[in-house]
C-alpha cells in the first residue's frame, strides 16, 4: 500500500530513526516502524491484520472515517484512506480497494 503523510514534518519524523526515537521514545519508535512496514507490505487496507499486534480498526465518533493500528498502549497510529479512494455500497469505504492511506498522527485518543 502507498503511504502518505499529513504534513512534511510528520513525514520527516517518520523517515528519520533518530527523530522518531526523540519524538516517541525507543519502544514506541520500534513499534511505529513495524506498523509502517506492515502497512507498506500489504496490497490494500483489507489485508492489514485485525488482530494484535496491529489490530487495525475503524474509528467512531468525531474520528469516523479514520482507522488506527495499535502502537504501545495507549498510543495509536491514526490514518485515513487517501483522497479519491473508491467507496463501496452505502458510501462506506471499500477496504479491498484502498491502496493508499494518509498517516495523520500518533496519538492517545482515549
Amino acid at each position: 500500500m502507498d503511504l502518505f503523510f499529513k504534513s512534511k514534518k510528520l513525514a520527516s519524523v517518520m523517515g528519520d530513526e533518530g527523530a522518531l526515537k526523540r519524538a516517541y521514545g525507543d519502544r514506541n519508535a520500534r513499534e511505529i516502524r513495524c506498523r509502517l512496514a506492515v502497512l507498506c507490505a500489504v496490497p490494500s487496507l483489507a489485508e492489514v491484520p485485525r488482530l494484535r499486534p496491529e489490530r487495525c480498526h475503524p474509528l467512531t465518533g468525531p474520528l469516523v472515517g479514520r482507522f488506527a493500528v495499535d502502537v504501545i498502549d495507549p498510543f495509536r497510529l491514526v490514518f485515513e484512506p487517501a483522497p479519491g479512494s473508491p467507496l463501496g455500497r452505502g458510501g462506506r469505504v471499500n477496504l479491498a480497494k484502498v491502496t493508499a492511506i494518509v498517516i495523520l498522527e500518533i496519538v492517545d485518543y482515549h
